[in-house]
């Protein structure tokens, strides 16, 4: 049996679905998720029949809840991805990102602590706690700056990159001061199929087949590596197999790019799998870019060396960015009908909040 905290969320839904596919017998898998605005339960509904997963419903931060988890449970490990996750939103209201990163993350080690040290020895020896993690507590690169690797200091620049940095050091002191097996990944920016359209890639394809301005910050060239969500969850599944206590993994997928050519990469997609938006759009869906003011403190480049987990591990990545994002766009051109049920009346408010009043 394993815990996963946020797992009806972007990453965290595609891992508990990569999880049962293809084995047989699979382990179970208990998904504790908030259902908090980027949570969603229908991420999950091809497993509503699978009697090895169960779903329920609560807070990190409730100490009782995940107390009782754990010991009606039993896990040998915890996957913990909850957490609020956008740059954005927490420029516009850190607290939420205070309270579920460092403070949820708190709970949940003290939980595990008290859980793992009351096992018997030869349950206690196989228990993990993975912590999943982002790149941007590293800070921002410069051009020429080599990428960040699991011993490059931190730098968080943003609400959101500082509270996951808390959460990452909490971790690392809990293994440090109580010996508490942990394991942490940090990787660099996902993307594919269930991610919240809040996010660079969905929210442009989603806003092309609109017709609506593609926002871009400043002048485009903002520089990230981006990992397809398949290879993050075989990359987190090999750290919880073979992942030495104690330990950290940068998880990349060796393709650095700016944020513009991402956009325009998607549009040539677009032009080509939906023409009929396309022709809406004035013949190319190019046409619709926007650039709009930069948001605060905008990171410039993030770029990851993933060396370490393929050496010590045999973990690379399958998908290039080309065919990762192919299969991204088929999947929101597919699920048209997923997209707008998340895009409720409070997340139009928050895009037109965010970008309404910052376009040039």
């Amino acid at each position: 049996m394993i815990l996963v905290t946020g797992g009806a969320g972007f990453i965290g839904s595609n891992f508990v679905l990569d999880w049962f596919k293809g084995r047989a017998p699979a382990e179970p898998v208990i998904t504790l998720d908030a259902l908090t605005y980027a949570g969603n339960l229908e991420n999950l509904r091809a497993l509503e029949s699978t009697k090895d997963h169960r779903f329920i419903r609560g807070d990190i931060g409730d100490r009782e809840l995940v107390r009782s988890l754990l010991a009606e449970t039993k896990p040998r490990a915890i996957v913990h991805f909850a957490a609020e996750s956008h740059v954005d939103r927490s420029i516009h209201g850190p607290a939420d990102f205070i309270q579920t990163n460092i403070q949820g993350t708190f709970n949940l080690l003290e939980c595990a602590r008290t859980y793992w040290s009351a096992l018997p020895e030869n349950e206690a020896s196989r228990f993990r706690f993975l912590h999943v993690s982002t790149d941007e507590v590293y800070g921002s690169l410069g051009p020429n700056d080599p990428a960040f690797t699991e011993a490059t200091p931190y730098q968080p620049n943003s609400p959101y990159s500082a509270s996951k940095a808390a959460s990452d050091h909490l971790v690392r002191a809990w293994h440090h001061t109580y010996g508490l097996p942990v394991l942490t990944t940090n990787c660099s920016n996902n993307y594919g199929p269930y991610q919240f359209p809040e996010k660079l890639i969905p929210l442009m394809i989603a806003n092309a087949l609109a017709g609506k301005p593609l926002p871009i910050y400043g002048d485009g060239l903002n520089v990230r590596d981006w990992l397809y969500v398949a290879d993050h969850c075989s990359a987190i599944r090999a750290v919880l197999e073979k992942g030495a206590i104690g330990e950290v993994y940068n998880i990349g997928g060796w393709n650095e790019m700016p944020n513009i050519e991402i956009v325009k990469i998607i549009c040539g997609l677009l032009d080509t799998k939906s023409p009929q938006t396309a022709a809406r759009a004035g013949g190319k869906h190019e046409g619709l870019i926007t650039y709009v003011k930069d948001r605060p403190g905008h990171d410039r480049r993030y770029a990851i060396d993933a060396g370490k987990i393929n050496r010590d591990l045999g973990w690379k990545p399958a998908e290039t960015f080309e065919s990762g994002i192919a299969k991204t766009v088929d999947w929101y051109l597919a699920n048209q009908a997923w997209v707008q049920r998340v895009q409720s009346g409070a997340y139009r408010e928050w895009i037109e909040r965010q970008y309404g009043a910052t376009q040039q």
